[in-house]
């Protein structure tokens, strides 16, 4: 990552696919904010940094059937979302841009 606004940003991703992910883990409440908490903050460990293959790796431990495109799109969509979370100086138009997308995007 090259900005702190970059790494906020992917933080961000990270908890919300932390969620999604803790939901088809069959966790809620607490649980599921300490996983994507968990998730988010790994985004910093270089060592600890790969969300798919973590992902990858609980969902077979768990049994959960996801696909790689599964969790892939699950990935584009909280970008998408966690972009459009971050506030524009100005009213730039990354935030147009990644509504558009979000249109663009089937689902």
């Amino acid at each position: 990552m090259t900005s702190f606004d970059e790494l906020k940003t992917t933080i961000r991703l990270n908890q919300l696919l932390g969620m999604w992910a803790a939901e088809k883990l069959g966790l809620a409440g607490a649980d599921a904010d300490t996983y994507a908490k968990a998730l988010a903050t790994d985004t910093i460990d270089p060592d600890r940094n790969d969300v798919f293959s973590r992902l990858r790796k609980d969902f077979d431990a768990a049994g959960v059937v996801q696909s790689d495109e599964q969790i892939l799109d699950a990935m584009r969509r909280c970008k998408l979302e966690a972009g459009a979370m971050e506030p524009s100086a100005g009213g730039s138009s990354d935030a147009a841009a990644v509504m558009l997308a979000r249109k663009l995007t089937p689902r």
